[in-house]
């Protein structure tokens, strides 16, 4: 009996070593309790994963400056990954994920094996549902007057906010997307893309059913051009000139692209049955 208790001790053990530790990054107007049922799934799925719910800026303090939240939410998982130098995972959701891949892009020299972004604004915001949720009286088509400003660029979603028919404005004043997409080069372009290009593997999530993220399809990194017509990745720029290291992963067979329908946003992290499609296959 002592025998059989020890071996399932040792297997229980062994197993747990398999898993990856995991950081979860939460999402806009909300904070690491948001995160919760998503952890404790993992935990129950995977028994002996060390998850991390990260509880910086939460609720409100999740609108300031994306630059400041990037730099806290680096040193954040940079210190994680001191603790694990076997590799960890990283989870962002929503604006969380856009911020979390702007840290690993700063931190060139990561132990991030694989990156997963769920439902992210990875190539830009440009909707009214969205805006709502936090600016009630902003409209879209002026919404550029506030974001493209001093004042503006120093809320999160004034770095992403992507007009298609304000691009020249959005090059000139935007100083968050177009920098960690190397859209616009600077000195820290290099170190951009080779932060993306360590990453064993790319997951990025999303669904036309999300209702929230706009275009959806700016969780694959696709947006929309000056027609409000949606251009694949693929034929974007940022693509095509290998930019941030899209086109290597791909190759690479590194880029995962789930397209999931029937998921609004809010259920990507709430639904059991989601989370078992989406996520954790690749939490290994």
């Amino acid at each position: 009996m002592r025998i059989k208790y020890l071996l399932i001790v040792c297997m229980y053990f062994i197993g747990s070593l398999a898993y990856r530790p995991v950081v979860i990054i939460h999402g806009i107007l909300s904070g690491a309790e948001s995160m919760t049922l998503l952890v404790r799934h993992i935990e129950k799925l995977h028994p002996g994963t060390v998850v991390y719910n990260c509880d910086k800026f939460s609720g409100w303090y999740s609108l300031e400056n994306a630059w400041w939240q990037v730099e806290q939410i680096r040193d954040y998982i940079g210190q994680i990954g001191k603790l694990h130098p076997e590799g960890i995972i990283v989870l962002g959701y929503s604006q969380g994920g856009l911020l979390a891949r702007a840290a690993i892009q700063s931190l060139p020299n990561h132990n991030v094996k694989t990156f997963i972004s769920l439902s992210s604004p990875q190539a830009g915001q440009y909707g009214t549902s969205f805006l709502h949720l936090i600016f009630p009286d902003l409209a879209a088509k002026t919404a550029f007057e506030l974001f493209y400003s001093r004042v503006g660029q120093h809320t999160s979603v004034g770095g992403y906010w992507n007009d298609p028919h304000k691009q020249e404005l959005y090059m000139k004043y935007s100083e968050f997307l177009p920098l960690i997409n190397n859209e616009r080069l600077s000195s820290n372009s290099t170190s951009f893309k080779m932060g993306m290009e360590r990453l064993d593997k790319l997951v990025l999530i999303g669904g036309p059913n999300d209702d929230v993220i706009t275009p959806w399809q700016s969780s694959h990194f696709s947006y929309f051009n000056e027609s409000l017509d949606v251009v694949p990745f693929y034929k974007r720029t940022i693509y095509m000139n290998d930019s941030i290291g899209l086109k290597t992963l791909l190759e690479d067979e590194r880029l995962i692209i789930i397209v999931k329908p029937f998921v609004h946003h809010l259920s990507w992290h709430t639904n059991k049955k989601v989370i078992n499609e989406v996520i954790m296959p690749y939490l290994d």
